[in-house]
């Protein structure tokens, strides 16, 4: 029997407080572009009886379940199948050309993490999936039966930070050539073994960096992230606000910075007054990024590594 996934969303009382001037009081759109299980936007709707979301998900089984989640908040409610960088495809469809908020929880959802069948947790044997949408596109063991040794030491070592992706990548190769691989409990004896003992010491799972560097692979996490930020500032209207919770410093740079560029103003230095069109486009919420407090992460592991920055939309585009 499929054991039901559990859903904790992060960070909370932290979104509601981010979002309160960008949704209170009038009607309003937001965008959840990582809809997941709909935790967060169940807050957000209950918080804001005038606020219309738009739910987006690669995951058909994310959107079904999240569907019944937020079935009492009635036509309030927008679910779309797509991944996120397909917000101004999703908004445009809907008839909306600006919105109020955006909101991006990124990283693996807990129905992928508690799904045994999704291959996504290396704690336990399962097939080697990994797809986000499990009807598209190629699954962790189709990249490790067919990329290079050359093309999986990139993907090792850019995705998963991982210090000995080349050995890795040798040793998968070698591996495939008695037996492709199937399931993730043959691949984590790899590991182990190709991971030199005193870094599995003080260097955490063997597994953790391969996991991340093939699910990002499989589902070209980082590539959608670099075309979804502009577009969802793009759709901000001025005084609309962005939050995006991120769980790995890939993904964390790229959110730093494209706020960090909009931040900024183009007049050039020593001029005594900002140019007309010059100014920034953002000023940030966060100063850095912030963290989970203890209390939470004690209730929910999956809040250690989360990093949330926040932006609101101050000018327009030229």
């Amino acid at each position: 029997m499929t054991e039901q996934p559990r859903h904790e969303p992060v960070l909370v009382d932290r979104i509601l407080e981010l979002f309160e001037p960008a949704l209170a009081g009038h009607p309003a759109v937001l965008v959840d572009a990582t809809l997941g299980l709909g935790g967060h936007a169940d807050a957000l709707l209950s918080a804001h009886p005038q606020l219309t979301l738009v739910g987006l998900d690669r995951d058909p089984n994310a959107l079904a379940r999240s569907g019944e989640r937020l079935a009492r908040h009635g036509d309030r409610v927008h679910l779309v199948h797509t991944v996120y960088d397909g917000l101004p495809d999703a908004l445009s469809d809907l008839g909306l050309s600006r919105v109020d908020g955006v909101l991006f929880d990124l990283g693996v959802s807990s129905m992928q993490l508690d799904v045994p069948e999704r291959g996504f947790a290396y704690s336990r044997d399962s097939p080697l999936d990994m797809r986000m949408d499990p009807t598209a596109g190629l699954t962790a063991a189709d990249v490790l039966n067919t990329y290079s040794a050359a093309e999986l030491t990139r993907v090792l070592r850019d995705y998963g930070e991982e210090r000995f992706a080349s050995r890795i990548a040798k040793a998968v190769v070698a591996a495939r050539d008695k037996e492709p691989f199937t399931t993730s409990a043959r691949l984590v004896e790899l590991l182990y073994d190709a991971v030199p003992a005193a870094s599995r010491r003080t260097g955490g799972h063997p597994a953790k960096r391969t996991f991340q560097a093939l699910r990002i692979e499989v589902n070209a996490e980082l590539d959608v992230l670099r075309r979804a930020i502009p577009a969802a500032l793009d759709a901000l209207r001025v005084g609309g606000r962005i939050v995006v919770e991120a769980y790995q410093s890939l993904e964390d740079r790229i959110v730093k910075r494209a706020f960090a560029d909009l931040a900024k103003s183009t007049t050039p230095p020593g001029l005594p007054v900002e140019l007309p069109g010059h100014g920034p486009h953002v000023r940030l919420l966060t100063r850095g990024a912030e963290l989970a407090e203890e209390q939470e992460i004690a209730h929910n592991p999956r809040a250690q590594s989360v990093r949330l920055r926040a932006a609101e939309r101050i000018r327009e585009a030229t």
